[in-house]
């Protein structure tokens, strides 16, 4: 005896076909020499731990052949040793034929194909089911990331195995496959769009504009607040009144990057929203940002023009509070400075604290010590001082709401003092100008139902930023949780970390999240997408 699979295949009627038909002398030379084709080698290994699915064959009482379709992650065939595979036989259709025939008759015979380089590998064996109580076994065949539920396992002892002509095998390409093809010519596409994006911010740059967006606007004045923070002052193109804005209000502005392409940034409108003449937006230039505030700083100069997105509100004041707490430190002051102007046009009860490093590098200090007297509350860190998140919130009163707007840590910080003072969410308002903070992120195996994608999710990057670099279009704007442009429903019974400023308590129960910012406290979630 030598190649095993000849001597399994290769009857007597077999032989003497090929003998009529002229190719037996092509496999004469399989009969003799040592065994071999029926223990596996590191190709055949290889090649049976990149499969995704095989063709499985069995045997019926009946005396017919019964061929059957099996898929998985790839490796989901698992190699046991050198003449042994098994698999875990995951939940589908319920007629159990194949499980039926193997009680009968062990012998089974598998094609295992790969498509795109057109291989295959076809091989012989006896199978055995794998006792259920058999943990330890059915443990090794089960993979950890593959949540179909397993009904049994199998084990096949291997007696023969052979590589088959590729001839007539028709090249077919897995998605993954076809994305490895098209990658190169994405990335070709990319690298175009982006001297395109150069070449028409290059003109852009030399005419003094900026942007393609609606509102077109003329920066008429830059004054320096602190030493890294600039303000810039925007009057409409052709001098006349612009949009109305309420307290709040941010701004779309134009950026070139040093690629040429233009990325948008939001901005709130720091200007008493009484006015109508001009926008004032105050652009800190953050040494540890993306480039935009930096961009801003050495680009933008008076008589420029700019063609901004139209002003957007996702963080608007309620009138009808009682008394308002307003709460800024750092670079938030820009919206909370709106809205301690609007309250004081209106003759509101409120109060305002504002935290920074020192007096100097404290944006509109002056100007607000000038226009609120006592209703302001400066606390300058190199003074010692320090606001007492805590202090205010236990002093709150019952109809008071508080607005925030300033570092992370420090929102964290108020929201969990407000939740163990059963201070109801819906008296805290913030915005936040990244994506919340969020170390006890974990991967996640993301599904969208209607498009039937599957998405692995990094750690480190938000359902949002999966679903865009796995070319899904989605709307989106803030991407900080706040304007509700990329909310999507889950029919998913998965707790939510909602991380979000924007959905209603009844929006968040009926299962609608936003991509941007929260995530599942799952490594497995579908959404309706």
């Amino acid at each position: 005896m030598a190649h095993q699979y000849a001597q399994v295949a290769f009857t007597e009627t077999v032989r003497k076909i090929q003998t009529e038909l002229g190719s037996r002398s092509g496999y004469a030379g399989m009969d003799v020499g040592e065994d071999y084709n029926h223990l596996m080698s590191e190709a055949e290994a290889e090649f049976i731990s990149q499969r995704d699915s095989f063709y499985m064959a069995s045997v019926s009482e009946t005396e017919w052949p019964y061929v059957q379709h099996r898929g998985g992650p790839k490796g989901f065939l698992k190699i046991i040793d050198a003449q042994t595979l098994g698999f875990a036989d995951y939940s589908g259709n319920r007629q159990y034929v194949s499980t039926g025939n193997f009680r009968k008759n062990d012998r089974v015979s598998l094609i295992l194909m790969d498509y795109a380089n057109k291989r295959r590998l076809k091989v012989l064996g006896h199978v055995t089911q794998v006792d259920e109580q058999d943990w330890d076994t059915l443990a090794l065949l089960e993979d950890d990331h593959y949540r179909a539920r397993v009904e049994r396992g199998f084990i096949i002892k291997i007696v023969a195995f052979d590589w088959n002509c590729p001839q007539h095998i028709t090249p077919r390409y897995s998605e993954e496959e076809i994305i490895k093809l098209i990658d190169p010519l994405q990335s070709k596409v990319k690298t175009l769009e982006a001297k395109l994006s150069q070449s028409k911010a290059l003109q852009q740059s030399s005419n003094n504009e900026l942007g393609d967006g609606p509102l077109s606007l003329t920066i008429s004045g830059i004054r320096q607040l602190t030493s890294d923070v600039r303000a810039y002052e925007l009057r409409a193109v052709n001098g006349g009144d612009l949009p109305k804005v309420a307290a709040g209000a941010h701004l779309q502005v134009p950026v070139a990057t040093a690629n040429g392409e233009i990325i948008w940034r939001h901005y709130s409108i720091s200007t008493n929203p009484a006015r109508t003449d001009c926008y004032e937006i105050a652009v800190k230039n953050e040494s540890q940002g993306h480039g935009g505030s930096k961009a801003i700083h050495l680009q933008y100069q008076v008589g420029h023009t700019l063609h901004c997105q139209l002003p957007d509100n996702y963080f608007s004041i309620d009138e009808e509070h009682k008394h308002t707490v307003l709460i800024a430190a750092g670079i938030g002051i820009t919206p909370i400075k709106a809205m301690a102007l609007e309250l004081l046009a209106q003759q509101s009860s409120f109060e305002l604290h504002y935290a920074g490093r020192e007096l100097t590098q404290m944006a509109y200090a002056d100007r607000l010590t000038r226009q609120l007297g006592d209703k302001l509350h400066l606390y300058p860190a190199n003074q010692e001082e320090r606001i007492s998140l805590i202090g205010l919130l236990q002093t709150l009163e019952q109809h008071s709401h508080v607005y925030f707007c300033g570092p992370q840590t420090m929102l964290i910080e108020l929201k969990k003092l407000a939740a163990e003072l059963n201070i109801a969410p819906t008296r805290i308002h913030y915005e936040q100008f990244s994506a919340p903070l969020n170390s006890e992120a974990q991967p996640v195996q993301l599904t969208l139902a209607k498009s039937g994608i599957d998405i692995s999710i990094s750690a480190d990057e938000s359902l949002l930023e999966g679903v865009l670099n796995a070319g899904v279009e989605v709307p989106f704007s803030c991407q900080t949780g706040e304007c509700k442009s990329c909310v999507v429903s889950t029919n998913s019974a998965v707790e939510i970390d909602h991380q979000d400023n924007c959905l209603t308590v009844q929006e968040r129960e009926s299962g609608k999240l936003c991509l941007c910012v929260s995530r599942p406290k799952s490594d497995v979630f579908v959404i309706d997408l």
